[in-house]
């Protein structure tokens, strides 16, 4: 497997008052495609920060980011929100359902969002809500619906547009050990049946067993464990 997305000697800087916070330093790591990688790393470690550089969210203040032999960094503003757009999805702590809609209605907004051809939407958002297992619960709204199933969803609208890699941070944050590992478990299975390419951040230990790959983070760098 190649890698899919690789930084070198990326560094990312905030400003506090006076004072220079290196947020990332000389981080440079390989995403394999087809795997799931999981980001490790205590509160304030950098995985956020880390994920959101990888996602084209945010930029380094030094270094390269490469997503699929383009370099992110030399993208403009336009070409970036085109790469979220088509290649990229994201599943976040809250799962950021709309509560008016039903599990279904959720997955078909974000095809919409995503420019996915009209008469391909019902049959791709079913299939996905399908593949995460919740073909029976794609009626209910997200309050009718437990922690963990709510997460699932949002995996679904994440991996609906059918794209490159998908970014999950601190997915399992809100959730008891039961339910994170039934949805880490749905990433394995979507990485092992689909041929996706998954990378999320967790500072769980009961999360790494899954995994393909573990980076560690500490104080903004990698560390060998």
């Amino acid at each position: 497997m190649s890698a899919i997305i690789s930084t070198e000697n990326v560094w990312r800087n905030f400003k506090s008052g006076d004072e220079i916070i290196h947020a990332l330093k000389k981080v440079s790591i390989d995403i394999e495609s087809g795997k799931l990688t999981i980001l490790k790393g205590r509160s304030g470690s950098g995985k956020t920060t880390l994920i959101n550089i990888l996602g084209a969210i945010d930029l380094p203040d030094e270094g390269d980011v490469t997503f699929d032999g383009n370099k992110i960094d030399e993208m403009t503003g336009e070409e970036r929100d085109m790469l979220r757009r088509k290649e990229m999805g994201f599943v976040f702590q809250s799962g950021g359902l709309l509560s008016n809609m039903s599990a279904y209605e959720n997955v078909e907004l974000g095809l919409r969002i995503a420019g996915f051809e009209p008469n391909g939407r019902k049959k791709r958002a079913e299939e996905c809500l399908s593949l995460v297992g919740l073909a029976k619960r794609m009626n209910h709204r997200p309050g009718e619906l437990s922690g963990g199933e709510q997460q699932r969803v949002a995996i679904a609208r994440a991996i609906a547009h059918k794209p490159k890699v998908i970014f999950a941070d601190e997915p399992t944050a809100a959730l008891d050990t039961q339910m994170g590992l039934q949805v880490v478990k749905t990433f394995k299975d979507l990485v092992q049946k689909e041929g996706l390419t998954v990378v999320m951040s967790t500072h769980d230990p009961s999360m790494m067993e899954v995994a393909d790959c573990v980076y560690t983070l500490q104080d903004g760098e990698i560390v060998n464990e």
